[in-house]
């Protein structure tokens, strides 16, 4: 039997131009649905946006025809997807697959001025132009990441969407290519959405942080004003998660008992009230809506709106 899964329900994202805003949350939170919705990259036989609007400079991208959309990707948006592993086509060179995004979408462009923008793709993710003519497997999991990124920079997007770019490298490697993401943004004035379970990568990448859960963004709030004073239960126990190198210094840790539930049957009430070790009856069948708690802070709590 069939059945309809919402896997995000009533996110509400604003994302100031050229800054970074993080999506952080476990497996199954609706991250990267969120992130494949606003390119329209569902793959149609398994899901659909119901409802709500994706605008971009004044346009709704859910209005547009499958022509325009196409001619939004890689021109305006971008996407670096998680395994560049699998991102790249290991029969191609790498002058093949960069060349090809340039080629796609500048119909009256040259082979002298792909070659040359190829070159001048590489050079700005850190690789020499004399590696364009190796293949993908030539290339360490950092490098074929550069590669990736130079891919969706190709075509000078005004966004990138960032899907968990680092998770399947070294951490030395991973601190090498988010320090690429960060002089590209200063250099090109790039936004970023920036999706990842890592918060200390969030905290290094990101101007303000949405913390999602089980498809709804449960705390949004600026990156320092997230990190001095989490708010929502679930955020307290993300960041007591996070190690502490001195033993000395002492965490207070807030456990997470549980797996997250099943988004087919999702909890009554608040999503995350069968994990709260602070619930209360109202939890159990009233969801709590998302409310002002300091300067451009907002948490969906019934602890805090009955504070």
């Amino acid at each position: 039997d069939l059945e309809t899964v919402s896997a995000v329900n009533g996110i509400n994202l604003r994302i100031a131009k050229g800054k970074t805003y993080g999506l952080v949350g476990e497996t199954g939170a609706g991250k990267t649905t969120t992130a494949l919705s606003i390119l329209r990259l569902l793959p149609s036989n398994t899901g659909r946006i119901t409802n709500g609007k994706i605008m971009f400079n004044g346009r709704d991208l859910l209005r547009l025809d499958e022509p325009q959309m196409r001619a939004v990707r890689g021109n305006l948006i971008s996407m670096v997807f998680q395994d560049p592993m699998s991102s790249l086509n290991p029969v191609y060179t790498v002058d093949d697959q960069i060349g090809e995004a340039i080629r796609l979408h500048n119909a009256d462009i040259s082979k002298e001025e792909v070659e040359k923008r190829v070159d001048d793709m590489l050079q700005l993710v850190g690789i020499m132009p004399s590696r364009k003519n190796d293949y993908p497997h030539q290339f360490s999991g950092g490098m074929k990441q550069r590669v990736v990124i130079a891919i969706a920079l190709c075509c000078e997007p005004e966004l990138l969407i960032a899907d968990e770019p680092t998770t399947a490298l070294d951490v030395s490697v991973q601190a090498q290519v988010l320090n690429i993401m960060k002089d590209l943004q200063r250099q090109q004035g790039l936004t970023y959405l920036f999706i990842s379970h890592d918060l200390s990568t969030i905290h290094y990448m990101c101007d303000r942080i949405n913390v999602m859960y089980l498809g709804k963004v449960v705390e949004s709030a600026p990156k320092s004003a997230l990190f001095a004073k989490p708010t929502h239960p679930y955020t307290q126990a993300l960041l007591a998660s996070i190690p502490v190198p001195d033993p000395s210094k002492k965490k207070q840790r807030v456990p997470l008992a549980g797996e997250i539930p099943s988004p087919a049957n999702p909890p009554s009430g608040c999503r995350f009230h069968t994990r709260c070790k602070f619930r209360e009856p109202i939890c159990e069948t009233t969801a709590p809506p998302l409310i002002k708690v300091g300067e451009d802070h907002y948490v969906a709590c019934h602890l805090c709106s009955n504070a």
